[in-house]
């Protein structure tokens, strides 16, 4: 699966942002996805991540209330509606694709995109 993420861009604390990452190479809906990040000088951490129908998904506690992740399969994309962001949201954000399971650990996934960064002004 090859992913492309983008929608990435500065904006000021409160306000929102919709990231989306584009799928192709292989069957979209046969793989649960998930979106990661890494701030400056920070491991990569899970953010969310959605089971192939985009029946379940699963948020970190930080973001839980203000994130949002839903999927597309007709359209093969995957989405993060983030809101009342936070300068602490400042990061690269990655999208990946998991062939089994719904998990949150980097080891879960099989496919990364390159990232879009993120940068919340205070």
């Amino acid at each position: 699966v090859q992913l492309q993420a983008y929608g990435g861009g500065l904006v000021q604390a409160g306000g929102s942002l919709r990231l989306s990452c584009a799928a192709s190479g292989r069957t979209f809906s046969n793989y649960a996805m998930g979106w990661f990040r890494q701030a400056p000088g920070k491991e990569r951490e899970f953010v969310a991540a959605i089971s192939l129908t985009g029946s379940s998904t699963y948020y970190a506690d930080s973001v839980k209330g203000r994130f949002t992740i839903s999927r597309d399969n007709t359209k093969n994309t995957v989405y993060l509606q983030m809101t009342s962001l936070k300068p602490e949201d400042t990061a690269v954000y990655y999208c990946a694709a998991q062939r089994y399971g719904l998990g949150s650990r980097r080891l879960d996934y099989d496919y990364w995109g390159q990232g879009t960064l993120v940068t919340v002004s205070s």
